[in-house]
């Protein structure tokens, strides 16, 4: 008997020969035409799905688009969607901030009102639940030559040991040799000074304090502009308060002036969905990076802060108990959003990924940090180590295995360097070093990666270059085996996406991803891009595989609380086929970071009515809070999730921190 093609093939010549006569009756639009209704076919066939997954575009209403800069997925099964002021200067001078929360299952949206401009914060879960929000936006970069007012840095200093002394927004400073007069931009606290007796002599020593703060000129016009290093009175002081505080200042000019950062901290309250403001930290973060600790409190690093400088490394520690921020004892420097992961001995592992701000040569190398004694241990061989920015990382799953991935990236700064690049890092080895893994499926900065219940890894997305320039965005997707080491083909997403944008996985096993900020729309550079603001959803190929998912219920509904080494049982009428188990932590994705998202494998053993799983006992494994469980089965297909929550362990070590941030510092 002869060939016969099979159904597909048939489908595809036939198709294609429809293309073919199209395209010879009316040139090159009609062929792209026909390719385009040929393309959108061929990718909606049963078979394709089930090798590649499918993309669909949400439909949001216009009255809840906006410029998603932030996505955390939240113990409800919602999503929280921030912009603040999303990138857009005018909405910043507005005050007009924006916070949308999503349903994706019943695909409703609620405009939640939005205290404070939350643009380019950091975020993380806390073991309750509640979303920490923490930074944000005090003013918007002014380039050179668009600074209409002169400014800069003014250090100002108390000689007075008794007390501190708060100097409200809009104080006025004024130079005692060029007479000229600025206006702080903020509120500040000047610490009381520091008195020291000598034991031997008995005499007391004072050493002034000092707090910095923006200052501006009240007028437009190039004769505010300072040259040299003067001395500030503050006005509205009286008595010994004249002499004891006074300002520094060297110049105060129409230089580009970088964002800056604000203290500023809320919680977010799934079940109240809403903002509750909890004490500020101790320094102003923009573009800082927020890690959940082994003991519930939460570690804040880096970022810009109120005078648009990166924080000069006093990294601090928030206690959702007391609402407080500590900082550490010790100080250590990160570039802005640094890839800071709980690794499972309670270290940190920063892998080099970051995105925005620093100098090229402080604070790139990867490694092992240890809070409590400060020691950081470099992680060799990462290959492309300047041009780490914007690149991915990602714990591969499962996360006792301690391998790390690190994708893509580009050069510092406005760089027109990208890689296709992977690197990986073993961690249980006995001397971790990065190894190049496959290469990713084509050279990319912002590449979006979300970790999948069958323990794959979705990357997608990503641009050529700078923010998408030279129409680079990559509309390509790959699915990584951690397994095989190997990159299997994906479907390719229909929303080009680079710059502040990112991905989550929802509890039904599909994956969201939201937002990118291109600098221009075509490839000349010369037409202005506007924000993305639609939404996409991927649906793996594990639910294209025909016949019903595994089923995993809790019998309480959903809300149970099981402590590390603890048992639960689930029952599932599946539990024959199940063979895997999952805990999967929610995450919370901004800016090429997602430190939260980690899929932990669970021992199980089935049950008469279905499974009964054991948590792992080590508390950095398992930082606390709540997680999605998953069960695959022998085909790979998930079931939804089931929601666990993962209280904080007895044995959980407490972190070396100061003495808290006292609330005049606020």
């Amino acid at each position: 008997m002869g060939y016969r093609p099979s159904r597909r093939t048939t489908r595809v010549f036939l198709g294609g020969a429809v293309v073919l006569v199209l395209a010879g009756t009316n040139a090159p639009a009609v062929y792209d035409f026909a390719s385009e209704r040929y393309h959108a076919y061929e990718i909606d066939q049963p078979e394709y799905k089930a090798e590649n997954g499918q993309w669909k575009v949400v439909d949001v209403p216009e009255k809840y688009r906006i410029n998603t800069i932030h996505a955390a997925l939240l113990h409800t099964g919602k999503v929280l969607l921030i912009a603040g002021s999303g990138n857009n200067a005018k909405m910043f001078d507005a005050k007009t901030f924006r916070t949308v929360l999503w349903d994706p299952v019943k695909n409703t949206f609620e405009n939640v009102p939005t205290p404070a401009d939350l643009f380019c914060a950091g975020h993380t879960q806390l073991p309750d639940g509640n979303l920490l929000v923490a930074g944000g936006t005090q003013r918007y970069e002014t380039l050179k030559g668009d600074v209409e007012k002169a400014g800069g840095l003014m250090i100002v200093y108390n000689e007075n040991p008794d007390k501190p002394k708060t100097l409200p927004a809009g104080t006025r400073f004024t130079g005692q040799e060029n007479g000229k007069t600025f206006e702080s931009q903020a509120s500040l606290v000047v610490p009381r000074a520091k008195k020291t007796t000598d034991p031997k002599t008995g005499k007391t020593k004072v050493t002034a304090s000092n707090a910095r703060v923006y200052v501006e000129a009240p007028e437009k016009g190039e004769e505010y502009q300072t040259g040299a290093q003067d001395q500030y009175r503050v006005s509205g002081l009286k008595g010994d308060e004249r002499q004891n505080i006074y300002g520094i200042a060297q110049k105060l000019s129409f230089d580009k002036k970088d964002f800056q950062g604000i203290k500023d901290a809320y919680e977010f309250d799934p079940v109240a969905e809403r903002y509750i403001k909890v004490d500020p930290m101790g320094e102003a973060r923009w573009y800082p990076t927020l890690t959940t600790l082994e003991d519930g409190k939460v570690l804040s690093v880096s970022g810009l802060d109120e005078i648009g400088q990166v924080v000069p490394g006093k990294n601090e520690v928030y206690d959702p108990k007391t609402k407080k921020w500590r900082y550490l004892p010790k100080s250590r420097f990160f570039p802005t959003y640094p890839a800071l992961f709980l690794a499972d001995d309670g270290r940190l592992f920063y892998t080099g990924s970051n995105a925005g701000y620093g100098p090229d040569d402080q604070g790139r190398e990867p490694g092992l940090w240890d809070l409590d004694s400060n020691e950081f241990t470099k992680v060799p061989g990462i290959s492309d180590p300047d041009i780490l920015e914007t690149s991915m990382s990602v714990l591969l799953p499962p996360a006792q295995d301690q391998k790390y991935m690190v994708l893509g990236g580009g050069g510092v700064g406005e760089s027109e360097k990208a890689t296709n690049h992977t690197r990986i890092a073993d961690l249980k080895a006995a001397s971790p070093r990065f190894v190049d893994g496959p290469d990713l499926y084509e050279k990319a900065r912002y590449p979006t990666s979300v970790i999948l219940p069958d323990d794959k890894v979705l990357t997608t997305n990503g641009s050529g270059d700078y923010r998408g320039k030279g129409d680079t965005n990559v509309l390509k997707a790959a699915l990584y085996d951690p397994e095989t080491n190997k990159f299997d083909s994906a479907a390719a997403p229909l929303v080009g996406r680079n710059y502040h944008s990112g991905g989550l996985l929802l509890p039904d096993g599909r994956v969201m991803t939201f937002g990118s900020d291109s600098l221009f729309a075509d490839k000349a550079d010369s037409k202005l891009a506007t924000f993305e603001q639609r939404i996409e959803l991927y649906t793996p190929p594990y639910l294209h595989q025909g016949g019903e998912r595994p089923e995993l219920k809790d019998p309480n509904g959903g809300r149970s609380s099981v402590e590390l080494g603890g048992k639960k049982t689930f029952s599932s009428k599946d539990a024959a086929s199940i063979k895997r188990m999952r805990l999967m932590r929610p995450g919370a994705f901004t800016h090429v970071t997602n430190v939260e998202q980690r899929s932990i494998a669970l021992d199980f053993e089935r049950t008469k009515d279905g499974v009964e799983v054991t948590l792992p006992k080590n508390p950095a494994l398992v930082p606390p809070g709540w997680y999605m469980v998953m069960a695959v089965d022998d085909r790979g297909v998930p079931s939804e999730a089931a929601w666990l929550h993962v209280p904080v362990s007895e044995d959980a070590p407490t972190r070396k921190t100061t003495a808290k941030i006292p609330a005049a510092a606020h």
